[in-house]
């Protein structure tokens, strides 16, 4: 696929203004897009990945990091929704200025986007979703791995590393012997069960009993007194916060009083919003927070300066070097054809990234041969007097 540039001479920008070499230099415009969740429960993780990306368009923009190259953000909203990945990334496609892809934040969506992203040679950089088919291929955890898309790329750590980090913290620091599994059926809340399950066994532990519930259900009195007959020590559940809270709150108002430990998918204060019956509950995130280091400081103050009223959330630093990966991706295309951007930019960008190594907000940022992060670390969060405090942060070993 080929496509020609429109010069933005006097045009205005709403990211930060042209970048050229000087007063009145022409530049090319090139639009990142942006697919989150904008509506819906999972909104106040879409809408920070938006802002962060926004930002980092901005950032590049002021700093004229690639001189001639003005960067836009165009965000669609896909409400979680696996079904509005395909008609999001036939967007995307059609936009001739649509160098790489942002997104998408839930695993469900990406199975929809990443294909026709893919088919049109469009770079596409996630900042939440952990699916391992998506890099590994579907045959994955029976030992055969194989790439199935050479566009895609993500910044974070997969289930493939989160289920069985969370298995080790429960069995070998918190204790927990026995286990009521619970997930809600979704492409991310399955896979992070699956590899929980295999690890906890392994490790000695005994799963008490299963079940799937219907992310839209909010009424759990029959599974928390099967919990409760079960005698679990914990619950351990896969899939995201606003099924949890709700699950959690009526386990404690059914006598269970055990902690219920999920994934990222949990990880948000509208957990805690939802759920005054959080306290002790557990959470594990990709990656560590940004405020302990130097570099996610500075992102954060960065973020605050730039006046988003939303807050950046947990995958918002991930949003920010997602993007610069694109950024950065450009510059090597420009650099490489002599300073300006070539007509098959977009299927130059794929081999671009891949060859990427660079020091992000979260870290060092690279890739391995399958498109996943090699900065592979996790932390494991409980609920303290009404807030998530850190517990312990760790490498991501198998």
């Amino acid at each position: 696929m080929t496509w020609t540039l429109t010069r933005d001479d006097d045009a205005p920008h709403r990211d930060g203004g042209a970048a050229g070499s000087g007063s009145g230099a022409s530049s090319v415009t090139v639009v990142i897009g942006v697919d989150a969740p904008l509506s819906g429960g999972l909104s106040s993780m879409g809408v920070g990945v938006r802002n962060s990306a926004d930002l980092a368009a901005r950032t590049a923009n002021e700093t004229r990091h690639v001189p001639g190259v003005n960067f836009e953000i165009k965000a669609l909203d896909d409400g979680a929704d696996p079904a509005k990945g395909g008609p999001n990334a036939a967007q995307f496609v059609s936009d001739e200025k649509v160098l790489g892809v942002v997104g998408p934040l839930n695993s469900g969506v990406a199975r929809t986007l990443v294909a026709p992203l893919a088919q049109a040679d469009v770079v596409n950089v996630s900042p939440g979703n952990t699916d391992p088919v998506l890099t590994l291929g579907p045959a994955w955890a029976a030992g055969t791995k194989s790439r199935p898309y050479s566009t895609y790329f993500r910044t974070v750590a997969t289930d493939v590393d989160q289920g069985p980090f969370a298995a080790r913290y429960l069995h070998g620091e918190a204790k927990k012997t026995k286990l009521y599994v619970v997930d809600d059926a979704s492409t991310h809340g399955t896979t992070l069960t699956s590899g929980f399950t295999a690890e906890f066994t392994k490790l000695g532990g005994t799963i008490v009993g299963t079940e799937q519930v219907d992310p839209a259900e909010r009424a759990f009195a029959g599974l928390a007194e099967r919990v409760r007959s079960s005698g679990a020590d914990a619950v351990y559940f896969g899939g995201y916060y606003d099924t949890a809270a709700p699950l959690s709150q009526q386990l404690e108002q059914a006598g269970v009083n055990v902690p219920l430990m999920g994934g990222d998918g949990i990880f948000d204060q509208q957990y805690l919003t939802a759920n005054p019956k959080a306290e002790g509950d557990l959470a594990t995130n990709i990656g560590v927070p940004a405020e302990e280091s130097a570099a996610g400081q500075d992102f954060l103050a960065r973020y605050r300066k730039a006046g988003y009223p939303e807050a950046a959330g947990w995958y918002g630093p991930y949003a920010y070097d997602a993007t610069w990966t694109v950024i950065e991706a450009v510059k090597a295309v420009v650099t490489a054809n002599g300073g300006t951007l070539p007509p098959d930019a977009r299927a130059k960008l794929p081999q671009a990234v891949a060859r990427l190594t660079f020091d992000g907000v979260t870290g060092r940022v690279a890739f391995d041969g399958n498109g996943d992060t090699v900065n592979r670390r996790l932390t494991v969060y409980a609920v303290n007097d009404g807030s998530w405090a850190t517990v312990t942060s760790g490498p991501a070993t198998r």
